[in-house]
């Protein structure tokens, strides 16, 4: 898919549809026509998106109810996605946990977990995904990491070392396949105000939910690499990835 293509003519995978950020995306290439075909977890959560989807100008909306962490069942899903959709132009990768970092400290299988759901899960879906665009020397993937990734914090290291891992991927993979005509956009947004940052402490100085969403559309739009949403977090994570280590340990971060 070029960046000239016809938003409207668009086929569009979405994994993970009913994350804040994903239905925020979705709402807009909905409004613009694009073609959907969304896969989340929650059946009815997922009808509900789906909906809302139609309702608001999507030329097209399937669903597919299914569990993510469960590799096994990629090839098949994916599969029936494409010839749901009769091609596809964009995958956009939504899935992942925050996970309990406290009960992830003290129990291996907790932090197990968070790293298959973040890290593992998406690779077996990457790297189907990149070999079906590489055949057709076109395509986008556009895969949420977080701006969590760019350094382990005390805070949240489990969480952000499955994000690290993630965008290390990317990295290498829009390397192997940017040569092909396919594009992997790595996109690491901040804190975000949606259901899953609605009990955290400072939510409502986060980030808004649509205005993150139409910077990931635009960014998808002009193929870009990556993206930091909102955009102030690139300079900050420069500066938190170049404090030298025995300062940095000492930072309540």
């Amino acid at each position: 898919m070029s960046s000239s293509t016809n938003p409207s003519s668009r086929k569009i995978l979405v994994l993970g549809a009913t994350s804040g950020i994903a239905e925020a995306t979705c709402r807009i290439w909905a409004s613009q026509g694009a073609s959907l075909f969304l896969v989340a977890r929650n059946a009815e959560k997922l009808a509900v998106v789906a909906a809302d989807l139609r309702t608001r100008g999507a030329s097209f909306v399937d669903t597919a109810v299914a569990d993510l962490d469960d590799t096994e069942q990629h090839p098949a899903l994916l599969a029936h996605a494409v010839n749901s959709l009769a091609g596809l132009d964009v995958a956009y990768l939504a899935h992942g946990v925050l996970g309990d970092q406290a009960q992830a400290e003290q129990d291996f299988h907790t932090a197990a977990h968070i790293l298959h759901t973040n890290l593992m899960a998406p690779v077996s879906l990457l790297t189907w995904l990149a070999n079906f665009f590489v055949q057709r020397r076109a395509g986008t993937i556009a895969v949420l990491s977080s701006v969590a990734g760019d350094r382990g914090r005390k805070s949240n290291y489990v969480y952000g070392s499955s994000k690290a891992g993630l965008s290390a991927f990317l990295a290498g993979l829009r390397n192997r396949v940017d040569r092909e005509g396919v594009t992997v956009l790595t996109i690491k947004p901040g804190p975000t105000k949606t259901a899953m940052t609605a009990g955290m402490k400072g939510a409502e100085k986060f980030a808004d939910v649509d205005k993150v969403a139409a910077s990931i559309v635009k960014a998808v739009d002009a193929r870009a690499d990556s993206l930091y949403v909102p955009f102030q977090w690139q300079p900050i994570m420069f500066v938190i990835r170049h404090i030298p280590e025995r300062v940095f340990k000492k930072l309540n971060l």
